[in-house]
């Protein structure tokens, strides 16, 4: 939730949504729904607001409330919401292959180091940054194991295909959810 972006021109319903956030990461806070009317709902969650920050104990969003609230927005929003994603940014033909260096060459290694981890057979792979022919075979293994060319190469679409396998398997490998499979 981004009141910034989401509800310009929406003051309470900015307030709301971010009282809300906070509310996520602080169980003293109210969670209330952000409808865009200021009733007795809001009122409690600016009040136990209020009351964490030593605020006057009013219920209304004055300016010193309204601060305090935005300050402590983004770093709620930073610890329950989901983590930045990173971009990676490729132009439309670019193509990694033997030879090149850099550091999306040093994110595939680490996400195919992290898929063979679970593998019998995992294939030689040193985290250098450089393609070097252990990366490309380890690359091909990764292509077909994906059902995809195996071409030793990696484009746009293999990074795709990397990235979400990556992203899979790194979520269910969790400690949280193993803790979460053995206990069921």
């Amino acid at each position: 939730m981004r009141p910034t972006e989401s509800f310009i021109d929406q003051p309470i319903r900015s307030l709301q949504t971010m009282l809300r956030v906070i509310a996520l990461d602080d169980p003293t806070i109210p969670l209330i729904v952000p409808d865009g009317i200021y009733g007795q709902t809001t009122l409690r969650a600016v009040t136990a607001f209020q009351r964490r920050e030593n605020l006057p104990l009013t219920g209304i969003t004055d300016q010193r409330t309204w601060d305090a609230i935005v300050r402590s927005y983004q770093p709620a929003q930073a610890r329950v919401g989901k983590a930045e994603p990173i971009e990676i940014i490729m132009d439309r033909n670019q193509v990694f292959s033997l030879g090149d260096e850099g550091p999306y060459i040093l994110l595939m290694q680490s996400m195919l180091i992290w898929l063979f981890s679970f593998e019998e057979e995992t294939p030689a792979l040193q985290h250098n940054g450089r393609f070097d022919k252990d990366t490309q075979n380890a690359l091909i293994a990764f292509q077909e194991l994906a059902g995809l060319e195996p071409t030793g190469e990696l484009d746009k679409y293999t990074w795709m295909h990397l990235s979400r396998h990556f992203t899979l398997s790194a979520h269910h490998h969790s400690p949280r959810n193993v803790i979460r499979q053995e206990n069921s």
